[in-house]
């Protein structure tokens, strides 16, 4: 009985510490890095966005064809 309850509580406490452990390394980016991931993901979201308008722009044409 004493071995089920240890493996049990075993799981939590790995993960408990392997996140204090992941905290522990994580740091706070600096200014240089925080623009850059900033313009990445903006990069990112404008990419994406022409690709729908241009998706969207093309299928209405077509949609309209069709109907």
């Amino acid at each position: 009985m004493a071995d089920n309850l240890t493996e049990l509580i075993d799981g939590p406490r790995q993960f408990l510490k392997d996140g204090v452990q992941l905290m522990n390394r994580c740091t706070k980016p600096d200014k240089r890095e925080f623009i850059q991931v900033t313009q990445a993901v903006s990069i990112g979201f404008l990419i994406m966005g022409f690709i729908g308008f241009f998706v969207k722009l093309i299928h209405i044409p077509i949609n309209n064809i069709i109907v």
